[in-house]
C-alpha cells in the first residue's frame, strides 16, 4: 500500500469529504450524550459528510428524526435512523421493526445491550455510562432451545429483506451472527455488517473472513482507535484488520456521541490521518469511509 501524497488537515479533509458514518450515538438517549441528532449532522458538515446513521440501544431513532425534521432539513448531511432489538423495544419484535422500517428506517441491529454475549462481558454494565433514568432490561434470546433462530427472528429477516435495509449482528457472539447472516442471505438480505469484532463480540479475523465470503462487511470504530481521544487500541491494529479483511469489505464508523468523548469528525480525521501515515492508500481510506457505508445505507439505489 502506498502512503498519502500530502499531509495535514487539508489533505485528510479532501480524502474524507463525503464520508458516511453508520454508527453514531447522538441523543436523545437514557445514556448521557454530547449532542442530539441535528447537532451530529452539523458536526458532519465540517467534512461535508454525505450521511449519518444514528443509533440508540433503547428505542427506534426514526421517530426522533421525524420530530427534528425542521432542524435536519437545514443540514446538507442527511441523517437516517433504525432500531436495535433490545428488551426496551420488546426484543425480537417484528411489529416494532416493521414500524421503524416503514417510517424510513435504514437499519436493524440485533440485540446489543440485551444480548447474552454483552451481558456476559459486562454483567454490571462496566464500560458503559450510567443511565440518567432507571432502564428496565432483560436478556433477549435469538436462538431457541433447539439452537435454531426463533420464529420472530425469521420474520424480522423477511422485513429487512423486503425493505432493503442493513442487517447488523449487534453484540451477538460470532457463531450466532454467522447463523443469522446465512439465513438472512437465503432470504434476500444483501447488506450485512458485523460491528467492532474485537470489542464485546470477540470475533477473530478468520471468522470475519468467513462472514465476508458470504457478503458481509466488517465495521471498526474510529472512536476506539483515536490517538488523542477514547482509545482502546493502536491504529496499527486497525491497519492489520483492514489488510486482513480487505478494504472492499471494511467500514469505518465513529461509535461516538457519548458525553465526554470526541466529536465524530475529529476522530475520523485523527484516525484517518494515522492510517495514511502508516501506509494505507487514499483510495482505500475512501473505500472504507465513503463507498462501503454508502452502499450499506442504500444511498445509491
Amino acid at each position: 500500500m502506498t502512503g498519502p501524497s500530502g499531509s495535514g488537515a487539508g489533505a485528510i479533509t479532501n480524502v474524507l469529504r463525503g464520508a458516511v458514518d453508520i454508527h453514531c450515538h447522538s441523543g436523545p438517549s437514557p445514556f448521557p450524550r454530547r449532542f442530539d441528532h441535528a447537532d451530529a449532522a452539523a458536526d458532519g458538515e465540517r467534512l461535508e459528510m454525505r450521511a449519518i446513521l444514528v443509533k440508540s440501544h433503547h428505542h427506534s431513532t426514526v421517530m426522533d428524526l421525524l420530530a427534528m425534521g425542521d432542524r435536519l432539513t437545514k443540514s446538507s448531511t442527511k441523517v437516517f435512523g433504525g432500531i436495535a432489538l433490545n428488551s426496551q423495544v420488546g426484543g425480537i419484535n417484528p411489529y416494532a421493526v416493521a414500524m421503524s422500517l416503514r417510517m424510513g428506517g435504514k437499519a436493524v441491529w440485533f440485540p446489543t445491550l440485551s444480548s447474552g454475549r454483552h451481558i456476559d462481558c459486562h454483567p454490571e454494565g462496566g464500560g458503559f455510562p450510567t443511565a440518567t433514568v432507571e432502564v428496565p432490561t432483560a436478556r433477549v434470546e435469538v436462538l431457541g432451545d433447539d439452537g435454531e433462530l426463533v420464529p420472530e427472528a425469521l420474520e424480522v429477516l423477511d422485513l429487512i429483506a423486503e425493505s432493503g435495509a442493513m442487517l447488523s449482528g449487534g453484540h451477538l457472539p460470532p457463531e450466532t451472527i454467522a447463523q443469522l447472516f446465512e439465513e438472512g442471505g437465503r432470504r434476500g438480505i444483501t447488506r450485512k455488517v458485523i460491528n467492532h469484532p474485537n470489542f464485546v463480540i470477540g470475533a477473530e479475523p478468520e471468522q470475519c473472513l468467513d462472514l465476508v465470503r458470504g457478503g458481509a462487511y466488517v465495521e471498526h470504530e474510529v472512536g476506539m482507535y483515536d490517538p488523542e481521544g477514547y482509545r482502546k487500541w493502536d491504529p496499527r491494529d486497525l491497519l492489520t484488520w483492514i489488510e486482513t479483511i480487505g478494504p472492499e469489505h471494511t467500514v469505518l464508523a465513529s461509535d461516538l456521541g457519548q458525553a465526554n468523548r470526541p466529536l465524530p469528525v475529529d476522530a475520523f480525521i485523527r484516525v484517518g490521518s494515522a492510517l495514511l501515515d502508516l501506509g494505507l492508500s487514499e483510495s482505500a481510506l475512501r473505500q472504507i469511509t465513503c463507498v462501503n457505508p454508502a452502499y450499506l445505507l442504500g444511498l445509491d439505489d
